[in-house]
């Protein structure tokens, strides 16, 4: 499995249970970070304070490091990098050689995320795709696909958000327990499960 992530923290907010969930099966699972967004830390923060807080949240998940890549583009500004971005998502079809491609969500209003949607799309469109949910940044989601997940992924999930503490320091109430857990409730209810992440099925192949 590869996981595209616009920035640190959107993989482990998006999908971070079903990564948990995947590795626990076997499942090889790489994870790529677009952008360690440094205009998005506090004030007097180290610019590589969210990659090592990517570093440590994938380290708890369980992404072995050599599966783990940060790229370094300007948060907010992929668009002016969208040639680029799509040349490094040929070249990681082609080193990681995934099954399936997560990534944001069609209907994501971020522009880093409309970015990697499309790009990542493009570049695996004749792959299975899903994309996972930023309820933060959607107006509309279909959620069409689900991963039904015991509380020892949710907890996984939990404690690697824990690592963003810059993040955690800007209140940021999509870090909080009682919202993850109360939309991998609500999922759950809709799979007939406790907990469940939803997904957008943007392509299967089987």
């Amino acid at each position: 499995m590869l996981i595209l992530a616009p920035h640190t923290d959107d993989a482990e907010l998006g999908c971070g249970a079903t990564i948990a969930r995947l590795l626990d099966e076997g499942v090889r699972v790489t994870v790529a970070a677009f952008s360690t967004a440094v205009e998005s830390l506090p004030a007097g923060s180290p610019a590589d304070r969210l990659k090592l807080e990517f570093l440590a949240a994938m380290d708890t998940l369980g992404v072995p490091a050599e599966d783990v890549i940060v790229y370094d583009y300007p948060v907010r500004k992929l668009s002016y990098f969208r040639q680029d971005v799509l040349e490094e998502l040929v070249r990681l079809k082609q080193q990681v050689s995934p099954n399936a491609v997560f990534l944001p969500s069609g209907t994501d209003l971020h522009q880093d995320h409309q970015v990697l949607f499309n790009e990542g799309l493009r570049a695996f469109k004749h792959m299975t795709v899903w994309g996972y949910e930023l309820p933060w940044n959607h107006i509309n989601f279909s959620a069409n696909g689900f991963v039904t997940l015991e509380q020892r992924h949710l907890d996984r999930k939990l404690a690697a958000l824990q690592a963003y503490t810059s993040q955690i320091e800007l209140d940021r109430p999509y870090f909080s327990r009682a919202f993850v857990e109360g939309l991998a409730r609500v999922r759950g209810v809709q799979a007939r499960c406790e907990f469940a992440e939803a997904f957008e099925v943007l392509r299967i192949r089987i």
